[in-house]
């Protein structure tokens, strides 16, 4: 059973699809307003997927509930990290990919976007999907379970195109840490193409100019 969603449609019937998950503590509405920004009408039509994190306690925050993709248990977000929360989100993640593509998108279609915890999950999820995507789409985010990627990626994604972009004065996620993810990759020679802006831990006009670029390439 898929996680709820929010969904919006570009225009009847699409065959491409981006799945976008939401950060800590916030929910499906978060990045619904994005669409009209970043969509171009030239653009074919798109069902964009907003889904709902579980709820969860989080112990960096006293153990209070909320809407999370894994727990987070200090400030090193990098160390002492919840596999088991991060493989069940994936899991999650899978799901939400085997439903657009029954009805009818096919996975090569399918780009993957999140922001913060949710871009943790799409790089994780999406490296490891077994069928072809679209595109990956990281941001404000960083590589989880970065030493077990290479023996655990899927052979079908190794050359699906990965954008991430970072805010140079993020608080959260400190930029070093998303630089060294995009290092990381770009050594197991996937294609990533990144960008750094002066923000903390948000998304831009800018950011979402490029992005609009880089998905706009991909999608005519």
């Amino acid at each position: 059973m898929a996680l709820p969603s929010i969904e919006v449609e570009t225009a009847p019937n699409p065959r491409h699809a981006v799945i976008w998950l939401h950060g800590l503590g916030a929910d499906g509405h978060d990045f619904e307003p994005i669409v009209p920004e970043l969509v171009d009408r030239a653009w074919p039509a798109l069902r964009f997927v907003f889904p709902n994190a579980p709820v969860r306690p989080i112990t960096i925050n006293g153990g209070m509930s909320m809407r999370a993709w894994y727990d987070i248990s200090g400030m090193e977000i990098a160390q002492r990290q919840d596999e088991a929360g991060i493989r069940a989100s994936i899991g999650l993640l899978d799901e939400l990919i085997a439903r657009e593509v029954a009805r009818g998108v096919p996975s090569a279609n399918i780009f993957l976007a999140g922001f913060s915890q949710g871009g943790a999950i799409v790089l994780a999820g999406g490296l490891r999907h077994a069928s072809k995507l679209g595109g990956i789409i990281a941001l404000s985010t960083y590589l989880p379970m970065a030493e077990k990627t290479d023996a655990e990626a899927s052979d079908a994604n190794r050359a699906t195109p990965v954008f991430m972009a970072h805010g140079n004065f993020d608080p959260i996620v400190p930029h070093a840490l998303g630089e060294t993810s995009r290092d990381y990759l770009k050594r197991l020679g996937y294609a990533v193409e990144w960008h750094a802006y002066p923000m903390q831990h948000a998304v831009c006009a800018d950011e979402i100019a490029d992005l609009r670029r880089w998905l706009g390439a991909r999608l005519t």
